[in-house]
């Protein structure tokens, strides 16, 4: 076997794809689908076809082999879709068939397509796909026909720089999000982000702040699963048929991609079989597809990372990820090198030597919190070490309650309660190794409160 590939920790250097040096864009890795005996994936630069020669459609046979087809152009990609009706892989503007035959849809070349699924009406024979720049498009999937049907920038009243990530058709609405998030964002404490869902006839926005990714059970249960952040924590928000919207909070491992340019791609997949694993501000988790009792439990964190992964899949027995591994932006870093990105292979298993979780966050970053009323709740299982920090402005004492669902399925039992001074501050450390699926916080008199835990 002497001419197998060399492998270093997981990357097969031979199957990097590199742009050309001028100009200098993003070479990011946005989409993987295993189709047609191959694993195809597309790449992303920063804006549209401008640059990133060298870029394109790629596939990969069993014998790691890397090959770009002859259809191939230069884009901004992030979308994959499967349409069971007609077995047709929808990846950037490409169709791909079971015997692998490309056709690419000419009107969505230079958009930046982040999301293909399923049509709301007429599944079988349409599809949406949603551009960065909030254009809605109905694809005839046999005639490829795509027509604009909505400008998301109006219909969600978008004013800032968009950029939209992702859409997902169930439980009877479309639902779209939009990550925009920049630096005078964090002290507003809202942003041009948005997650939005559409019933065919009228938009509801249901979040105006950063939203990244979503995702549904894959046949195994009915949840929709959408993800983002605020100031104040990650978000998993969880649409459920017999109760709408749930609200959820789980800790950032990081702030390096927190900002909308740099939160490249959080992701909820299929590994394995009927497994969902979950990427979002720079920590994987387990994310069960079920839910039992009209509730989430279960969510468990695995590994903290720096890794920008674009997208991850499983294909042949592998857990694959693609990167985004130098991005110089149009020279803004001059030591970023020629752009490139390449994949990584291992097993889902491996994830758990990558980093121990830890990270930080909760329900309240200078939030006005009425007397009494519950917090959201916040993910406390997995980690080791846990510190609540809590301060407020009243002008009297604040008794904070700390209560704990340590089943996972909505009970809620009272742990401890903690009383801050008039506009003071208490830290409240945890046993070593206490735990439980949800913390959540209440007030015993109306103020703007902060409510942050730290897990080490």
């Amino acid at each position: 076997m002497t001419n197998q590939p060399t492998v270093i920790s997981g990357v097969i250097p031979s199957l990097a794809v590199k742009a050309e040096h001028t100009p200098r864009s993003e070479t990011g890795i946005g989409a993987l689908m295993p189709w047609a005996d191959r694993l195809w994936f597309v790449t992303y630069v920063a804006h549209k076809a401008r640059s990133g020669n060298g870029t394109g459609l790629f596939s990969i046979d069993d014998d790691l082999t890397v090959t770009k087809h002859p259809e191939s152009v230069v884009g901004t990609y992030a979308n994959r879709f499967i349409h069971k009706q007609t077995s047709q892989l929808f990846i950037g503007p490409h169709v791909i068939s079971t015997t692998g035959e490309v056709t690419t849809i000419a009107e969505l070349v230079d958009i930046r397509i982040t999301a293909t699924t399923a049509h709301l009406t007429d599944p079988e024979n349409k599809v949406y796909s949603l551009g960065m720049e909030g254009e809605l498009f109905e694809i005839d999937v046999h005639t490829l026909q795509a027509t604009q049907i909505a400008d998301l920038l109006e219909e969600l009243d978008v004013r800032g720089y968009p950029h939209f990530k992702d859409a997902v058709t169930r439980n009877g609405r479309l639902v779209v999000v939009n990550n925009s998030y920049f630096h005078d964002d964090f002290t507003k404490g809202s942003s041009d982000g948005r997650l939005a869902e559409w019933d065919g006839q009228t938009w509801t926005i249901l979040a105006r702040t950063q939203f990244n990714t979503m995702a549904t059970a894959n046949g195994m249960g009915e949840a929709l699963f959408a993800v983002g952040q605020d100031r104040a924590s990650a978000l998993l928000h969880v649409h459920l048929p017999s109760t709408g919207w749930q609200v959820y909070r789980l800790p950032k491992s990081t702030h390096t991609q927190d900002h909308a340019f740099t939160t490249e791609w959080p992701r909820i997949r299929e590994v394995e079989s009927e497994r969902l694993l979950l990427d979002a501000s720079g920590m994987f988790y387990e994310l069960p597809p079920m839910t039992y009792g009209d509730a989430v439990w279960g969510v468990r964190p695995i590994a903290s990372h720096l890794r920008i992964v674009g997208d991850f899949c499983s294909w042949n027995g592998l857990l694959v990820m693609a990167g985004d591994q130098t991005t110089p932006l149009h020279e803004n870093n001059p030591v970023g090198g020629q752009p490139q990105a390449g994949l990584w292979f291992g097993k889902t298993d491996d994830l758990w030597s990558w980093g121990k979780p830890q990270g930080w966050g909760g329900p309240w970053w200078e939030t006005a919190v009425e007397a009494d009323d519950p917090s959201d709740p916040f993910l406390m299982t997995g980690f080791e070490h846990k510190c609540l920090h809590l301060r407020h402005d009243g002008v009297r004492p604040v008794t904070f309650t700390i209560e704990i669902d340590f089943t996972g399925t909505g009970q809620w039992n009272t742990y401890r309660t903690v009383t801050v001074e008039a506009g003071g501050y208490e830290a409240f450390v945890f046993p070593t190794g206490f735990s439980a699926h949800w913390v959540r916080l209440r007030a015993d008199q109306a103020c703007t409160a902060t409510g942050q835990f730290t897990y080490t």
